[in-house]
């Protein structure tokens, strides 16, 4: 079993930055993709920004130049530096990991969210 926890998100203004966390722990071999996607009230979830297999990303549109995202496979946590954020932000971001375990079987996690409010 791989267990994602974040941590990062509250309340800023606009124009304003946050980082967030993901850390997996568990019964791990490798994780292939790690990244975010995000749910505003009303909406559908989307990605937002995700590392896919050998370390390639990718980004939302409405994302491009203002969030990177990073990761670091010895620990595995990965992490959403978001700046310059807006309004339109707003959203519960939640961490997703794919991967293979120790037991030689694929996994598929999400984390519970955190919350991300931009407001003045």
């Amino acid at each position: 079993q791989v267990h994602l926890v974040e941590s990062g998100g509250g309340l800023v203004q606009p124009g304003g930055s946050l980082r967030l966390s993901c850390a997996a722990s568990g019964s791990i071999l490798r994780i292939n993709d790690m990244g975010w996607y995000r749910q505003a009230p009303g909406k559908q979830r989307e990605l937002v920004a995700l590392f896919v297999g050998g370390g390639t990303t990718t980004y939302a549109d409405s994302v491009k130049g203002r969030f990177t995202i990073s990761r670091d496979n010895s620990k595995n946590t990965a992490w959403l530096q978001m700046n310059s954020l807006k309004a339109e932000d707003t959203a519960v971001y939640i961490c997703k990991a794919e991967g293979s375990t120790v037991w030689g079987r694929g996994f598929e996690s999400w984390g519970q969210g955190t919350q991300v409010t931009v407001s003045s």
